[in-house]
C-alpha cells in the first residue's frame, strides 16, 4: 500500500466534519493525544521493563493511530502523504548526508583571473603590537586584506576569523570576502559582480561569521562538537538565500563551520599557522605553526 492509497482509504473512516483550517483542530488534538499515549507507553516500558510484554504490539497500534491523524491533518491541508514523505526525505538528506557527487564551483566558466585559486597555502600570523593582538593573512606568500584586531574589550580570538572565510571558500566554494581581498571579482559579468561579489554579499558573509562565532562561544568554540544546531545552520542559509551559495545544503554548511573551527582552534592555540587549502579536493587542514613576525 502506498502513502496516497492509505490516505484515501483512511479518509473514508474520518467522520469529522469540516475541511481546511476550520476542521483542523480535532485531528491536530488527536495527533497530539496519540503522541502523548506513545510517550506514556514508553514511560511504562522504562518503569516496568520486561514485565511490559505487549510493548511491541502497543507501539505499533499507537503509531498507526498517529499515522491516521497525520493523514487527516495532511488531507485538510491539501497535502498528499507521498509528497510530504518525498519533501521530508529531501530535507533530511540535505541536512545529514553528503552529496553523491562533488558540487561544482560557482566561478567555473569564468576567466582564471576571476576564479578563486583552486590550490593555495594560507598563513595566519598572530602577533603582539604594543600590547595589542593583531593578525595578518598571507596567501601564497602575498599579504591579503588588512591586519585585524579583535574589535572587542576582551581577547576572544575573533581577529583570527579570516580562517572562516578560507573555510567557506574551500568547503562551500563561496567567499565574497576572500574574492574581494584576492581581487578576483567576476567583473566580466556585471550582474554577478554586483550581486554575488558586491558589498551586500560581503556584509552577509561577515554577518554569518559573527553569528556563528557568537554561537560557538557558548559551545566551547565547538571543541568536541559534531553537530551544529539546526537553527544556526538554517539562519546561515536564509541570510544568503538570494545568493549562489543558497544551493549548498545544511550538511555542507555544517561541515564548513566545524572544519573551520577545528582549524581556528589550532591557529588560536599555536599563535598562528599554515593552512593547506584545496577547493578541488575540498581539503582544509592545519599543517604547521608559523612563528615569524610580519615584515
Amino acid at each position: 500500500m502506498t502513502f496516497d492509497e492509505y490516505q484515501s482509504e483512511a479518509a473514508a473512516t474520518d467522520k469529522q466534519v469540516g475541511m481546511g483550517k476550520e476542521g483542523m483542530l480535532v485531528p491536530l488534538l488527536g495527533l497530539a493525544g496519540e503522541a502523548g499515549s506513545l510517550l506514556t507507553l514508553y514511560k511504562k516500558w522504562l518503569r516496568d521493563g520486561d514485565s511490559c510484554q505487549i510493548v511491541g504490539e502497543r507501539i505499533g497500534e499507537e503509531l498507526g493511530d498517529i499515522l491516521w491523524y497525520l493523514a487527516a491533518v495532511a488531507r485538510r491541508g491539501g497535502i498528499n502523504l507521498s509528497d510530504l514523505a518525498e519533501r521530508n526525505l529531501r530535507k533530511t538528506r540535505a541536512r545529514w548526508l553528503p552529496q553523491a557527487t562533488r558540487p561544482h564551483l560557482f566561478d567555473e566558466g569564468f576567466p582564471v583571473t576571476e576564479q578563486l585559486p583552486r590550490e593555495f597555502v594560507a598563513e595566519i600570523r598572530d602577533y603582539d603590537e604594543g600590547g595589542r593582538k593583531r593578525t595578518e593573512l598571507i596567501i601564497n606568500g602575498t599579504h591579503v586584506g588588512n591586519h585585524l584586531t579583535n574589535n572587542a574589550y576582551t581577547d576572544d580570538g575573533y581577529r583570527l576569523h579570516d580562517v572562516f572565510h578560507l573555510s567557506y571558500a574551500v568547503l562551500l566554494g563561496w567567499s565574497p570576502v576572500l574574492r574581494a581581498n584576492l581581487r578576483v571579482k567576476r567583473k566580466s559579468n556585471p550582474k554577478t559582480d554586483e550581486v554575488e561579489d558586491g558589498g551586500r554579499a560581503v556584509a552577509i558573509e561577515e554577518g554569518i561569521s559573527a553569528l556563528v562565532f557568537a554561537y560557538a562561544q557558548e559551545h566551547s568554540f565547538l571543541e568536541g562538537v559534531s553537530v551544529v544546531d539546526w537553527g544556526v545552520l538554517r539562519t546561515c542559509q536564509e541570510m544568503a538565500a538570494h545568493l549562489e551559495v543558497s544551493t549548498r545544503t545544511l550538511y555542507e554548511w555544517e561541515q564548513a563551520i566545524l572544519c573551520g573551527y577545528k582549524v581556528w582552534r589550532s591557529v588560536r592555540d599555536n599563535g598562528g599557522g599554515t593552512i593547506k587549502c584545496s577547493l578541488t579536493a575540498r581539503e582544509f587542514t592545519y599543517t604547521e605553526t608559523v612563528r615569524s613576525l610580519p615584515s
